[in-house]
């Protein structure tokens, strides 16, 4: 029989359209959307399926939605299939704010209690660093310790001093993205070639997430999640940034916030969990991103994603 694990998608999984086909078909999809809603005082639901992409894309809109899609389609799964997550997962994941909706799954939070604290994830990830300020981009073939020379060989400025560049996410499969002040990223750019990377691009994201600028969200999110702490979750959390189970509420506390200026180390969580005989990856919600990794990362493994109405019916057949 399959050890299955659970995972959940992070930023850049979002699309218009997304639950759309889900809202259209089932009540218990509609009922996470209007909760998510009624909770944010928007009609996120509206812009996750009708757009258009640049708001969608708003950190602060894209956090929220793609967790509300990866709950939605638990909820299904519970209500068409009698699907109980602690009797079929044997740990769960996300990857960045993904982590949320993992642990959204695992009971540890309520729907509108994550939805709440993506929103305000979101805010104060963007307001910790001036527009322009920082960027991100993404190094192709491109193995972790040479990333970190290449951070390395960035981070001395013109001017004598030095700049913030760090590895945002170990994403596997040969690719790393980069993260820290704009002017280091586009010297890591020119860097990168040289250094036999076979393509260095910057990414279409607004701020430079998972590196030391990031301190400010993190002291936002250190006194939300203080105010408003985890259960523990039915089953283990692996987590981005040690790679390693956690169940203990304070100890995920300090997990998340660690999380904003840390590494999202997914190669290594990945790792892990093939490491404690999962050989079935399920992504639930957005996007194909983490379910296609699984060939890269742990090619002995099966991955599957659902999203849609389609692919939630040959999950229940799957499970």
């Amino acid at each position: 029989m399959a050890v299955h694990a659970f995972i959940f998608p992070g930023q850049g999984s979002q699309a218009p359209g997304m639950g759309r086909d889900l809202a259209a078909a089932f009540a218990a999809a509609r009922e996470v959307f209007q909760e998510v809603d009624d909770t944010l005082g928007q009609k996120l639901s509206a812009l996750m399926f009708e757009g258009p992409a640049e708001t969608l894309t708003l950190t602060e809109n894209a956090q929220p939605a793609l967790m509300a899609h990866s709950l939605a389609v638990l909820r299904v799964l519970e209500s068409e299939g009698g699907f109980k997550l602690a009797d079929r997962a044997v740990v769960v994941a996300g990857h960045s704010l993904g982590e949320y909706s993992a642990l959204a799954a695992a009971g540890a939070f309520g729907i509108a209690q994550a939805a709440r604290l993506l929103k305000l994830r979101g805010q104060a990830m963007q307001k910790a660093v001036p527009p322009g300020a920082g960027s991100m981009a993404a190094l192709l073939g491109c193995e972790m310790p040479l990333a970190l020379e290449i951070c390395a060989e960035a981070a001395p400025a013109p001017d004598g001093g030095s700049e913030v560049i760090e590895a945002g996410n170990d994403n596997g499969g040969g690719q790393v993205v980069i993260s820290g002040a704009t002017a280091a990223v586009e010297r890591a750019i020119l860097i990168a070639p040289t250094r036999g990377v076979r393509r260095a691009m910057k990414l279409p994201v607004s701020a430079p997430f998972h590196c030391a600028m990031m301190a400010p969200a993190a002291d936002v999110m250190a006194e939300a999640l203080r105010a408003a702490p985890p259960l523990p979750p039915v089953v283990p959390l692996v987590a981005n940034v040690s790679a390693a189970k956690a169940t203990d509420p304070d100890a995920i506390i300090d997990l998340l916030v660690r999380q904003v200026t840390a590494t999202v180390r997914w190669r290594e969580c990945m790792l892990t969990m093939a490491g404690l005989g999962v050989d079935s990856f399920v992504e639930l919600g957005s996007g194909k991103v983490l379910s296609g990794l699984v060939k890269r990362i742990a090619p002995e493994a099966s991955g599957v994603n659902a999203g849609t109405p389609g692919e939630i019916e040959a999950l229940l057949k799957l499970l």
